[in-house]
């Protein structure tokens, strides 16, 4: 009875994520012209294509596919290795308070976001970080940071302590303790940062359309969101469309990487 129960919630709760995915990719293959207004299950027509050149046209979808991925590649790679820094420092040099510097930390991710965006807001615009590709960067390296330093550090504990005692007794710097031990260790727990923060800034909205408003600076789901909002003409096969170009690079990361994310979230628990 209990493993009967289990397959049922597991069949249940994979119905629950396929079904609007399915619903997703058949509209966003269906030719705007031939959309009646409500969601078809099957096939009516063949306009993907179609839809997604009008989503690029319209709302520079592509350009802002480009944007995310520099702001998430660059981003991610900045905190992972601002977090493993920080980790290192916090696990293994003689910190003064290094459970208070682990909390003055970590608090970002505790704290909304929604809260940073007025401060934000007003900062980016008395600067000339308002609109600008490097402004997004630093916003999104910088929140990234908490989260990766979580998790880097959490694993950078179970690093064997006579290891670094026996580097020290040898005359290692703590440059060097950080290169040839612990940096060669905790890589899997970068890696899964890195990947987990990458989709985060992948997938965020809610500074793309606050602190940016051209399409040469704007992210990939701030693009969509202009799809929906000053081009609503275009119908929703477009609008699905560009989500479902929009959604494949994490996608395909996540296939790709998947024991990583399994693993980040087992040092995050």
């Amino acid at each position: 009875m209990g493993r009967a129960i289990k397959a049922v919630v597991l069949v249940a709760t994979a119905l629950l994520w396929l079904v609007p995915t399915w619903l997703l990719v058949v509209n966003s293959f269906t030719a705007a012209a031939d959309y009646t207004g409500t969601p078809a299950w099957w096939p009516q027509s063949w306009g993907f294509l179609d839809n997604v050149g009008v989503a690029f046209a319209k709302a520079n979808v592509g350009y802002g596919m480009l944007n995310s991925l520099v702001y998430a590649v660059l981003g991610a790679l900045i905190a992972v290795v601002v977090a493993a820094l920080a980790s290192f420092a916090v696990v293994v040099m003689p910190v003064k308070r290094p459970a208070l510097w682990f909390w003055v930390i970590y608090v970002g991710t505790i704290l909304p976001l929604q809260m940073f965006l007025a401060p934000l807001f007003g900062g980016y615009a008395t600067t000339a970080l308002y609109d600008t590709q490097y402004g997004m960067l630093l916003i999104y390296a910088a929140l990234a940071v908490p989260f990766a330093f979580f998790v880097v550090r959490n694993y950078m504990t179970t690093v064997p302590r006579e290891m670094r005692e026996a580097a020290a007794l040898d005359g290692a710097s703590w440059l060097r303790m950080f290169v040839s031990i612990h940096l060669p260790l905790v890589r899997s727990a970068m890696l899964a940062a890195f990947l987990f923060q990458f989709t985060w800034i992948w997938n965020d909205l809610l500074f793309g359309i606050t602190l940016s408003t051209s399409p040469n600076v704007r992210p990939a789901m701030a693009s969509l969101a202009d799809l929906t909002s000053n081009y609503s003409n275009v119908g929703p096969p477009v609008v699905l469309a560009g989500a479902l170009v929009a959604s494949l690079p994490t996608v395909i990361l996540f296939f790709a990487f998947q024991r990583f994310f399994t693993r980040s979230l087992k040092l995050t628990s």
